[in-house]
């Protein structure tokens, strides 16, 4: 299985991360066209552009100002290790030995706004980026005509090399969105999470996230291959429920 996660706003560059190696992102080309678009702007076409408050507009206009080629070891971190958000706080990549890790180095992509496609160990500087930002470039009005087919490509590349026939979708809409689901070249699993709440099941966007990453996390420690064990899924409280689910939209309850 190949697994495709968002990244995230929250980052961590202050613990020192537990595995030394770092790998180099694929369209780091790319990235370093966006960011040269970045520099050029000013701080308020950034707070405008992002629609954040002063204080986060000030911490990325600097962030595009000091980005640079190659990247500088010692301000670089493995992007798993790097963002925070909820969905890693389930990940828990930073209890992951380094045989796990070099693992999801091959079964594991984040989708970036700024990078692309980012394995676990691929070196990565501080941003945020995210992909429904309405940024024009040559190639279109936003990032997903920036990122063209060039996101599917990689993931078909990685689907033909590990020899994986599913596709497990753990991100978002908004970021799953970069990938032409008709041109991918495996069977697309889009695992569903839903807690009790009113006497109702419904999808909880903090629980939801979390368990997209515990699911991950899970997939890699027992290196799930099939679409039957990963129904079997059952951490946190979650529970596989057959009577809601389809093949592609497996559902999993809890509560």
């Amino acid at each position: 299985m190949l697994i495709v996660l968002s990244p995230a706003k929250t980052l961590d560059y202050e613990s020192e991360p537990k595995i030394a190696s770092q790998t180099t992102p694929e369209w780091i080309a790319e990235s370093e066209t966006l960011v040269g678009g970045l520099k050029k702007k000013t701080l308020k076409q950034i707070q405008a552009l992002m629609g954040v408050s002063d204080k986060l507009a000030e911490l990325n206009y600097q962030r595009y100002q000091d980005w640079q080629l190659p990247m500088p070891p010692e301000a670089t971190r493995p992007a798993v290790l790097a963002f925070k958000g909820d969905v890693y706080l389930g990940l828990q990549a930073d209890r992951m030995t380094e045989k796990q890790l070099l693992f999801a180095q091959d079964h594991l992509r984040i989708l970036s706004g700024l990078y692309g496609v980012l394995r676990p160990l691929d070196a990565m500087l501080p941003y945020r980026l995210e992909m429904g930002t309405a940024l024009k470039t040559r190639r279109g009005k936003d990032l997903y005509a920036f990122w063209g087919s060039r996101i599917t490509q990689s993931i078909n590349e990685q689907l033909a090399a590990t020899d994986c026939g599913f596709l497990v979708n753990l991100a978002s809409n908004e970021y799953f969105r970069s990938i032409q689901k008709k041109d991918v070249q495996a069977q697309i699993i889009a695992p569903v999470f839903k807690d009790q709440s009113n006497g109702k099941y419904r999808v909880i966007s903090y629980f939801a996230k979390k368990a997209r990453g515990t699911m991950a996390s899970w997939v890699i420690r027992n290196k799930v291959k099939t679409i039957g064990k990963l129904v079997k899924f059952a951490e946190d409280g979650y529970r596989y429920d057959p009577e809601s689910s389809t093949e592609s939209a497996p559902v999993f309850l809890r509560g």
